[in-house]
């Protein structure tokens, strides 16, 4: 299925996206990309779709061949206040107002949004298959907080988030049965199956 550059008339119609919102562990992290209506592109897809390699491979390319594109986390404490709906939502608004260039129109993966600088928007489920600029956006923002989970990996190595980069895996669930939850676990977040064991 060959993805659309635009879904409204708008020159500059932006596409966002989020990654990491059933993770038990990290931010959530969301951003958004504005790409010109001549951005052509073989590979680029919903990141779900590509490969590690590939997704790395495209982020510099969306970044040098996009109008504007940014990313933005928003860490577990606020994910704990605000719950991850509204958290994945600030994250989307928090890169939408990084872009260098304001949009006239907000394409948003899913369907959940909330209005952002009454800038018109439209939300279209599974959207990060459907269109250039939310697969753009969930690649960056997959990449964003991978590297971010990467990074904290080395701080607490035996959770292995390198690897399951927070999601709740059986061996990430096997590590905070073993060794408790860190400063970096969503305490809001179904840790475990079995909670009362869990010590919070």
């Amino acid at each position: 299925m060959t993805l659309k550059i635009r879904y409204s008339s708008f020159d500059f119609e932006c596409g966002t996206d989020e990654a990491g919102r059933g993770c038990l562990a990290g931010p959530v992290t969301a951003a958004a990309v504005i790409l010109p209506i001549t951005f052509k592109n073989k590979i680029l897809t919903d990141s779900k779709q590509l490969s590690e390699k590939k997704r790395y491979l495209l982020r510099p390319v969306i970044e040098n061949e996009s109008i504007s594109a940014a990313f933005q986390h928003i860490f577990e404490d606020e994910i704990d206040s605000i719950n991850i709906l509204n958290a994945s939502i600030k994250a989307m608004h928090g890169s939408i107002s990084q872009l260098e260039t304001t949009p006239e129109f907000i394409i948003v993966d899913g369907n959940r949004f909330k209005s952002y600088e009454d800038i018109p928007y439209k939300t279209i489920i599974k959207g990060d298959s459907k269109y250039l600029s939310i697969a753009a956006a969930s690649v960056l923002a997959k990449t964003y907080r991978d590297d971010y989970m990467e990074k904290i990996h080395e701080e607490y190595p035996m959770y292995n988030w390198k690897q399951n980069k927070g999601y709740p895996t059986k061996e990430h669930r096997a590590a905070i049965k073993k060794y408790g939850v860190t400063k970096y676990h969503r305490k809001t977040f179904r840790l475990l199956p079995e909670q009362y064991q869990l010590d919070i």
